[in-house]
């Protein structure tokens, strides 16, 4: 259990660095106090030596005429050759997609299908595919003709080889509804599920097929694709190189090569200033600063931040590794209703996130599965009234309801390092003291004692995928108290865990949709801030890039948890336009 519990913290630190959470804590603003220093002592100097040296003056701007003309002539040449240089957070240390790389979709491999700008199902390899009456049996039909990037032919055997190496690894991607994949021929692959699984087909649009008559032990340092794109080069840590796959079987990109520099987020700041770079991942942070020759793209996300609060007591229970469970004040219901309705989410966004966020409602907003009944209003009286009537009353007049003799006080983790957790944090405590009465202090956490404490207390939390899978792991009682971060909070609901098997078990994606959005609120009860409210969701982060003038990167899709490689799912789209 204990090595269970360091791999997924390894996954999910992982899953944090994706989102371009800064290390160091202060997400850029060092780098943007020292500029704005600058900028104003620059300014105070050129006053104070107006009309004094002229001749000094004119080299001057003669020197920045020419820096800009580099500037320029780097931008041209890259747009003229259909190359692009990207500031980006992080690489990987494996590229192979049967151990968990590019499940959110790369460049690099082809993908039986996959999901489009509008988040629609589409196919990739597959020309066309089925599922049996039971839901047990897929069938996909391969296109013909595909290679991979060594000259090999793909066929159907190498898509079977892939699904049942990856559930053979058991790492990242949940494969275990999965019995076997099977080539029925060279352009026909057959998979047996152990039990109907709706969202089986979102886990197909997120698995890279590899080759296997040249799939190694060491096939995630040199991968082999049939993507787009082929990896050319990788200096670890420091830069990759994507160039164009000259056999791909879609269309030919018009971007040719892609120069990733592996930086940190101030480090990315500063050559976009200089034009080091065409593109660069940054933050609500420095987004308010203005960069010449570039503009901020901002892109709709569920990656989601809120608060999830233990749904039962304290009984003097443990997990089977020994930590605490339940928490006195969020295990009832007028306390997470208060801190659903009683905090206001523009506030958050405006105080914390420098306006670059959205409300958030659920983990799935805007999604097909969305309940759109999940919105409720900011109501701070509604939400005062629901404690009152609990029986949560200041009566000793300090601030702080408390009920029984018990303060309405809890601690709210957050990441230790993660600036914009804390700002969230911060912002939530602030006004459930001030709305409320309600006593937050927070706390920056290890992922290590994160683990050991969030069955007891809150914390700050991010999620948000391509698939509803999402919504059954969080909610389904089968996952309350694992170690996986999916549902500390213990929250179980029979009719929630009905609705949520439902849809697994629906015929067609398209029926399971009213069983998904009946899990969230069904009138009377749900995983929503109307129901149950095991979770007070709070916003959904706006992905945001520095964009070069010029530059265009598609139409990008809601993007899931993580702001790097889901930017670049759709790189083959991407143009320069003159």
């Amino acid at each position: 259990m204990k090595k269970r519990m360091k791999t997924v913290i390894a996954l999910f630190c992982m899953t944090a660095i994706l989102s371009g959470c800064s290390s160091s804590g202060d997400s850029g603003t060092t780098i943007a106090k020292q500029n704005d220093k600058a900028a104003q002592g620059q300014s105070t100097e050129n006053q104070s030596t107006e009309g004094k040296n002229s001749g000094s003056q004119g080299n001057d701007s003669q020197e920045s005429a020419i820096q800009s003309s580099e500037s320029q002539g780097t931008e041209n040449k890259n747009m003229e050759a259909g190359e692009i240089t990207v500031g980006f957070s992080n690489d990987t240390d494996s590229w192979d997609p049967c151990t968990g790389f590019g499940y959110t979709g790369s460049p690099l491999y082809s993908t039986l299908v996959k999901i489009n700008g509008d988040n629609k199902l589409e196919n990739d390899l597959a020309t066309d595919y089925q599922m049996s009456e039971d839901g047990l049996t897929w069938t996909f039909k391969i296109r013909d003709g595909v290679k991979f990037t060594n000259g090999e032919e793909l066929n159907a055997s190498d898509v079977a080889f892939t699904f049942n190496t990856t559930k053979e690894k058991a790492t990242y991607v949940d494969l275990t509804m999965l019995d076997s994949c099977t080539a029925v021929d060279d352009h026909t692959v057959e998979f047996k599920l152990n039990k109907p699984c709706v969202t089986f087909i979102y886990t197909v649009a997120g698995a890279g097929i590899v080759p296997e008559d040249s799939y190694t032990d060491n096939f995630g340092m040199e991968p082999i694709g049939s993507g787009p794109y082929k990896l050319t080069q990788w200096d670890k840590g420091q830069q990759f190189i994507f160039e164009v796959n000259e056999d791909y079987y879609g269309e030919q990109p018009e971007i040719k090569k892609a120069v990733f520099l592996v930086q940190e987020e101030d480090a990315r700041f500063v050559a976009a200033q200089s034009g080091d770079v065409d593109i660069a991942l940054t933050s609500a942070t420095l987004a308010t600063t203005q960069i010449d020759g570039m503009q901020v793209e901002s892109v709709d996300s569920v990656d989601n931040r809120g608060i999830t609060m233990p749904t039962v007591p304290d009984e003097g229970k443990v997990t089977e590794d020994g930590y605490k469970i339940g928490n006195d004040v969020t295990s009832d219901i007028a306390v997470r209703k208060a801190m659903s309705y009683g905090i206001d989410r523009e506030k958050i966004i405006s105080e914390a996130l420098n306006g670059f966020a959205n409300p958030a409602y659920s983990e799935c907003d805007g999604l097909p599965w969305w309940n759109e009944e999940d919105k409720i209003d900011t109501d701070i009286d509604y939400a005062v009234k629901g404690l009152e009537d609990a029986g949560w009353i200041d009566t000793d007049n300090d601030g702080v309801r408390e009920k029984d003799g018990l303060k309405a006080e809890f601690n709210l983790m957050y990441f230790a390092g993660d600036s914009m957790r804390q700002a969230v944090a911060m912002s939530v405590a602030n006004q459930a003291k001030e709305n409320l009465g309600i006593a937050i202090n927070v706390e920056g956490v290890s992922a290590d004692d994160t683990v050991k404490r969030m069955f007891s207390e809150p914390m700050i939390m991010g999620w948000g995928s391509d698939s509803p899978m999402t919504s059954y792991m969080l909610f389904h009682s089968s996952n309350a108290g694992k170690t996986d971060f999916y549902n500390p909070e213990f929250f179980t609901n029979e009719t929630v865990d009905k609705y949520l098997d439902t849809a697994m078990n629906s015929k067609t994606f398209e029926e399971s949709l009213e069983w998904w959005k009946k899990a969230q609120w069904d009138g009377t009860t749900g995983t929503s801030m109307r129901g149950e409210a095991p979770w007070a969701f709070y916003v959904n982060m706006s992905h945001l890039y520095y964009v070069k003038d010029g530059l265009d990167i598609g139409k990008q899709r809601i993007h899931a948890h993580g702001a790097a490689w889901p930017l670049i799912a759709n790189l083959a789209e991407w143009k320069w336009n003159s």
